[in-house]
């Protein structure tokens, strides 16, 4: 099993985040290091290190992380124009926090996805 993450305290409230949704089966809140100015974290309350780890008893809570991602980017002001939705898997994809996560960032163009080599 994983270790607990700082996600982990976030989601019992014991270290302070700006929470934007909070249910049975998920948790969203601000990123402290935005990449732009709409930047959320989703993720689930239940510790699943990376996708690698994901099991078919979390398709509730993977599918709640993606209808919450909708509503908080209508919240936003951003459906409209359009959003990213980013989960990183692993060190060469960027991932910091071995709890899974979904970025989702919108309020301006954001470029591709990937540089061009």
């Amino acid at each position: 099993m994983a270790e607990e993450t700082i996600f982990s305290k976030i989601i019992r409230r014991e270290i302070p985040a700006d929470i934007l949704y909070q249910d049975d089966l998920v948790t969203a809140f601000r990123d402290i290091a935005p990449q732009a100015p709409t930047h959320i974290l989703i993720i689930p309350n239940h510790l699943i290190a990376t996708t690698n780890d994901v099991k078919a008893s979390d398709e509730q809570a993977l599918g709640r992380m993606m209808t919450v991602a909708a509503k908080l980017a209508d919240e936003a002001g951003i459906a409209q124009d359009g959003y990213r939705l980013i989960m990183n898997c692993n060190k060469h994809a960027g991932q910091e926090v071995y709890h899974i996560h979904i970025h989702l960032l919108g309020g301006k163009p954001l470029g591709p996805m990937l540089s061009r080599d």
